[in-house]
């Protein structure tokens, strides 16, 4: 077990024993007397964290189902590579240890909750529910805790799913790949190479097949075809009638296929024989398929689909019972020569789950013993465990955030109806300067500080990453804050570009408005940068961003660290709670937006780079001008917060943060010129309206400017004092 050592996870333990069954599980003694199990959670449960990669996590659980020792062995998390202590994410997953496993795997409790850590929910929840599910899982199977409860027996009847044979319509085969319909394997030559050296074999390692390491060894595709959608995309609706109508009752089939230099089905394999490369896994249990079993297809028939060098149809063998609602696998033996007559092997695995959409429940009827435990329980019968741990992990996320869900989505209709309303609210410029702070400081505590909301370029950096390698939703809604504000804010680029994040739900950004307003009342004199050098600067965040976008198609890992160019994970999710230099740096920035404020979001902020993009295809443009601004008038481009104003007048959107500070200058009769000489043409008609002048009196009408009375004749054509 590597660098675990026996009494990590059994107090007086002292040896391993050899591996058993498949995925494998390690008898842990005391002596003679077996203490429990040692397994790899990612053999049996879905463990993939925040980095798109899987958490492995050792699991020790005892004869009786109990939770004995948890240790991390490897993971990509960025929250916890640069930023959290790993201790603290492990000191959370101890919290497991002492649980006893059985009432969970029976339906009679509810799956454990740990404790959140602060910045890395989603990797603490993913850990969690994957050791919960994975002990779950190999207690079901009877290998733990003295025997399966899957079926009833002494366990509760558990809600069970089955194929919805309702459901039936062709889809391409890019649809297919994208939602784990069709779930892929590809290994390169070198990849090979680097499991035999891994596994201590280095002359195995040293003898690949011929080729550069970067060349393909096998692309393996597998998918359940019995389900009618895949099935007929795949088979074509011919292929698939005839394949149903050989099948036993609840006998599933399964289609594999691969390209590249390796074949899964081996040169050695004739008629009648077996196929010995290829092994199909459930639960504990595996079979190999043999030639009675196998159907050859020319190809294809998804529309999209790749000419691949072998296509097979495989009918399970009566032997093993697939569940179609639970995950297997196909493990995949290599083998590679180290000498004239000898071989070396090694195994990988391509890991299959039915995605939930083409399957319904069925709940059994209740045994007499489980109704009489629902009727000594009513709290577990209104509320079984079974269905709350067969749930996918984000559907029981939202469920426990449904007052931070409610409050995120009134915040954004607020939002939302303060940009509808904009122009009543701005010819109120006090009543708008209290809801936009006001707005801001409720963003910056409770989205950013409380909730942890604060969007990154790593999110833009890790989709991306996602549409490459296999994009699956189930990541992303894991964080229900952050994918709500991510549909918000692509919603928001469509109409008003980047402005409705940068300036008004981005947390950092808050925090520096709201400091850079505290350094105003304070007399902090304030930097006007000029023209030419603000203009040459605003390229500094399209470069920082572009060079994180490209390194993120060669590392996702590496772009999160260097991410850390944003400051948000430090000053937001961290609250400054963090080693020195990151501290220094975020406070660094923020005291530079003292004297120019928003600093950071005008010449460093990259997410701010990558929203300007797709932020140029907005459709409404509701800033309104006039003629007159930029020449003569420059009172808005002087004014504007960010310089987002050209001298000549218009204003950039790429570096707009809808601040609306320049529709207040817009309607505002005492400080805009064209206002102003609109106030005053307004006013001389009223006085020349009024009813002493109508009658003849001699009193000279009033005219104010910037609300001071003006001594002159009210002509049009006078000249006005100049403005301040």
């Amino acid at each position: 077990m590597g660098a675990a050592q026996p009494g990590e996870f059994f107090a007086d333990a002292d040896r391993f024993g050899p591996p058993e069954g498949s995925p494998p599980i390690v008898p842990v003694f005391s002596g003679e007397r077996l203490r429990g199990y040692l397994y790899l959670n990612t053999d049996f449960a879905n463990a993939t964290g925040y980095s798109g990669k899987p958490i492995s996590l050792l699991v020790g659980i005892d004869t009786n189902g109990v939770i004995s020792g948890i240790k991390l062995v490897d993971h990509k998390e960025p929250i916890v590579l640069i930023g959290i202590p790993v201790q603290r994410i492990i000191a959370t997953m101890n919290s497991l240890i002492g649980r006893d496993i059985r009432p969970i795997a029976t339906g009679a409790e509810n799956p454990p909750q740990v404790d959140i850590v602060s910045g890395a929910t989603v990797t603490v929840l993913v850990m969690a529910d994957s050791v919960v599910r994975s002990a779950v899982r190999l207690i079901r199977s009877g290998r733990v805790a003295g025997g399966s409860v899957a079926g009833g027996g002494t366990g509760a009847a558990l809600p069970q799913k089955a194929i919805d044979f309702t459901k039936s319509d062709i889809r391409d085969w890019n649809d297919l790949l994208g939602d784990g319909s069709v779930r892929r394997l590809h290994l390169s030559i070198g990849e090979v190479s680097d499991a035999f050296a891994k596994a201590g074999n280095k002359t195995a390692a040293e003898n690949p097949e011929p080729g550069a390491e970067d060349d393909v060894f096998i692309d393996l595709y597998a998918a359940l075809v019995t389900v009618p959608t895949i099935g007929r995309s795949l088979l074509g609706n011919d292929g698939y009638d005839r394949l149903m109508a050989q099948l036993k009752p609840g006998q599933q089939a399964i289609l594999i296929a691969g390209d590249g230099a390796y074949s899964f089905k081996g040169s050695g394999y004739v008629r009648g024989g077996i196929f010995d490369r290829i092994e199909l896994l459930q639960d504990g249990s595996s079979t190999r398929f043999r030639d009675r079993n196998h159907t050859r297809l020319g190809g294809l028939a998804a529309q999209g689909a790749p000419v691949l060098r072998e296509v097979s149809l495989f009918v399970v063998p009566n032997e093993l019972t697939l569940d179609p609602a639970a995950p297997w696998q196909i493990q995949l033996l290599v083998q590679r020569a180290t000498a004239t007559r000898e071989k070396a092997f090694q195994t990988f695995e391509l890991g299959y789950a039915l995605p939930d959409t083409y399957l319904k429940q069925e709940r059994p009827a209740p045994s007499p013993p489980q109704a009489a435990a629902s009727a000594m329980s009513p709290a577990a019968q209104a509320a079984p465990a079974g269905d709350l741990l067969e749930d996918p992990l984000w559907m029981r996320i939202w469920r426990g955030n449904v007052a931070a869900i409610g409050l995120t989505a009134f915040t954004l209709l607020a939002l939302t109806a303060i940009f509808f309303f904009q122009d009543a609210l701005v010819r109120r410029p006090a009543v708008y300067e209290w809801v936009r702070r006001a707005f801001l400081l409720f963003i910056l505590v409770w989205l950013g500080w409380y909730a942890n909301a604060q969007l990154s370029v790593v999110n833009v950096v890790t989709f991306t990453s996602a549409l490459i390698t296999g994009f699956k939703w189930e990541f992303f809604l894991a964080s229900p804050l952050t994918f709500i504000l991510w549909s918000a804010v692509a919603v928001g680029l469509l109409f008003w570009g980047r402005g409705p994040f940068c300036g008004w739900l981005c947390p950092f950004g808050a925090l520096q408005e709201l400091l850079s307003t505290v350094a105003k009342w304070l007399k902090v004199p304030q930097v006007t940068v000029p023209w030419g050098l603000h203009e040459r600067l605003w390229p500094i965040k399209y470069i920082l961003f572009i060079g994180l976008f490209g390194l993120s198609l060669y590392s996702v890992a590496l772009t999160e660290t260097l991410a850390e160019v944003e400051p948000f994970k430090t000053a937001i999710i961290l609250k400054f709670a963090r080693e020195w230099p990151y501290v220094v740096y975020a406070l660094t920035l923020l005291c530079a937006g003292l004297f120019i404020e928003r600093f950071f979001c005008r010449y460093l902020c990259p997410l701010g780079a990558a929203l300007a993009i797709p932020g140029r295809m907005r459709t409404f443009e509701w800033l309104k001008r006039w003629s007159e601004c930029g020449s003569p008038c420059q009172r808005c481009a002087k004014e504007c917060p960010v310089q987002s104003i050209h001298p000549e007048g218009h204003i950039n959107v790429n570096e707009c943060i809808y601040c609306m500070h320049c529709q207040m200058l817009y309607h505002d009769d005492h400080r805009c010129p064209h206002m102003i000489q609109v106030r005053l043409k307004r006013e001389r008609f009223e006085a020349l309206s009024s009813p002493s002048m109508l009658s003849g009196g001699k009193a000279k009408p009033t005219i104010t400017h910037n609300g001071r009375p003006i001594d002159r004749p009210a002509t049009v054509d006078a000249p006005l004092p100049p403005t301040s």
